[in-house]
């Protein structure tokens, strides 16, 4: 039973992740097209804390 509630929790706390590295790679873009420097400092800054 810990077993798969381990596996569960790797996996969730993985997809959770990825959604975070998407949803900041799609502002990023977006701050990119807009050419907000600010902005981008600020996401790149996010990203560096959250080592993606």
């Amino acid at each position: 039973m810990m077993n798969r509630h381990s596996h569960i929790l790797k996996q969730t706390k993985t997809a959770h992740r990825e959604t975070l590295k998407k949803h900041l790679q799609h502002r990023l873009e977006a701050a990119r097209n807009q050419g907000n420097d600010q902005l981008i400092k600020q996401l790149e800054a996010e990203a560096r804390y959250l080592n993606f």
